[in-house]
């Protein structure tokens, strides 16, 4: 009765660990250390718009929490040296799928927006997809940069 406890448990703490990873992409969400920086506003027109995936975050915490869980799952089959082997598959599988699963639960939807700056030059920015923001091409945007990163905004 104590394995089943002590896997969910483990897994809980796993799904926490990995919702605590995703970070967010979008144009409106700024970093602590952006926050009340200076920034520089350039204004364009869109050029073009394409969608594209943001590859998830890829930490050892998917990796650990998951080899854990692995491994708390394997220690529970068969008894003495079989245990210990099952515990060892175990936590290598749970490590495997575990960083896998940090992957694809932080993978988002983004959009590549290419922008032809006022100045004449021509510029692509990727960012997260947000649901409040629509582009169209030969929409005027503005484009914030601070601190080495760009967002294209109304």
């Amino acid at each position: 009765m104590r394995q089943p406890t002590l896997f969910v448990a483990s897994f809980t703490a796993l799904a926490l660990a990995l919702g605590g990873c995703a970070s967010s992409l979008t144009g409106d969400s700024y970093s602590r250390d952006e926050a009340r920086s200076v920034q520089t506003v350039r204004m364009g027109t869109i050029e073009s718009l394409r969608p594209v995936k943001i590859e998830g975050t890829k930490t050892p915490i998917g990796a650990g929490a998951g080899a854990v869980v692995g491994g708390v799952a394997g220690s529970g089959v068969g008894g003495g040296r079989g245990s210990a082997v099952a515990a060892v598959v175990g936590a290598v599988a749970g490590g495997l799928l575990g960083a896998a699963a940090e992957e694809g639960i932080t993978r988002t939807q983004g959009v590549e927006i290419t922008v032809r700056e006022d100045d004449g030059t021509m510029r692509a920015y990727v960012q997260q997809v947000e649901e409040n923001q629509i582009f169209r091409v030969g929409q005027r945007v503005r484009i914030m940069s601070v601190n080495g990163t760009s967002r294209v905004s109304l």
